[in-house]
């Protein structure tokens, strides 16, 4: 079976449909104990240090990977794909590319499924049954996902572990959805959560470079209970068809049709503020500015760079945002507020 990567969430059931492996490259380069190598590689190979680290991460992880072909997003993701493209091609790697409709086109995205169709040869029949197929993983990881804001059950790292995996499935579909059984069947031992006075927060945003996150956020009393976009890598809405499916999720569209969901979250899961991730040199920055004017809770924003442990002045940053959550629901307890 041969393996194809991409560099952010695909229709990947046209993969699977085709017998072919996905690997999405994001997972590839984090989830390697040797990341920060991979990054470092790819300034000798004449990347610069102000270009996103993802980017010199995907770029540096190839090598190692058993690759035949790259998907790269070209629109819909981060703005620097189509130069990682164009140096890829360059030095001889396959690269289809991908786009997004800025304007969630039905048309348009049915057209860009199509030749990715066309271009692995399936059938539209073949890629619904591979969705079918996938959708009863999905429906699993929403368990999960319940679990996690509704139950306290599962916190909010392993809760982060599962999603960012479902976007590539970690290239088994099977072997993965084996591993979820696993640890839904290990969630059913556990005790409730206590719930009461806790601080729940929605992180929102690319997954966090930072390798300890969830680690140093996380403690008696303070969980996070939303992730934003490892949700959607989840495909959470379970749509009757791939091009419904990708036009319901949110990642590569407007930050608005994002921000309906974060809204609509928000009030489902009774979140008290959010951590809002910004990578380095990443355009999505910009978006922050949206985020805290349409957002009626504190909005805590975070800028990472390199695969690294979190550095001891964004963990003081944390602190003082979960203290000020704390005192601030302190003092709706004491005047009864509680708004």
């Amino acid at each position: 079976m041969g393996a194809v990567g991409f560099t952010t969430s695909i229709p990947v059931e046209v993969l699977l449909a085709a017998g072919k492996r996905p690997v999405d490259l994001n997972n590839a380069f984090i989830s390697a104990p040797e990341a920060h190598t991979f990054v470092r590689e790819a300034e000798r190979g004449g990347f610069p240090s102000t270009c996103c680290a993802w980017m010199r991460g995907i770029y540096g992880v190839l090598p190692t990977l058993d690759i035949d072909e790259v998907i790269a997003v070209v629109r819909g993701d981060c703005s620097q794909t189509q130069a990682l493209m164009e140096v890829l091609q360059m030095e001889g790697t396959p690269v289809y590319p991908f786009a997004y409709p800025y304007d969630r086109s039905p048309q348009a995205i049915g057209l860009e499924i199509g030749k990715l169709r066309e271009h692995f040869g399936v059938r539209v029949e073949e890629v619904e049954e591979a969705k079918g197929k996938l959708d009863r993983i999905r429906r699993k990881l929403n368990r999960l996902d319940v679990l996690t804001w509704r139950d306290g059950l599962v916190s909010g790292g392993e809760n982060h572990r599962f999603l960012v995996a479902s976007s590539d499935m970690k290239g088994d579909p099977w072997a993965f959805e084996r591993e979820v059984d696993a640890f839904l069947e290990e969630v059913r031992q556990r005790a409730p959560h206590p719930g009461g006075e806790e601080i729940r927060l929605g992180y929102l945003g690319v997954p966090p470079i930072w390798q300890d996150f969830y680690e140093k956020v996380e403690r008696p009393g303070v969980r996070i209970v939303f992730n934003e976009i490892q949700r959607q890598f989840s495909m959470p809405y379970l749509a009757p068809s791939v091009e419904e499916q990708y036009l319901r999720f949110t990642y590569p569209y407007e930050v608005f049709f994002r921000l309906e969901d974060i809204q609509r979250e928000s009030v489902r899961r009774g979140l008290d503020g959010f951590i809002h991730y910004a990578q380095t040199f990443c355009f999505r920055q910009i978006e922050d500015k949206i985020l805290r004017h349409h957002l009626s809770k504190p909005v805590l924003t975070l800028e990472g760079d390199r695969p690294e442990p979190l550095d001891a002045r964004t963990e003081t940053r944390v602190e003082a945002f979960l203290e000020m959550l704390h005192r601030d629901r302190r003092t709706s307890a004491a005047t009864g507020d509680g708004n």
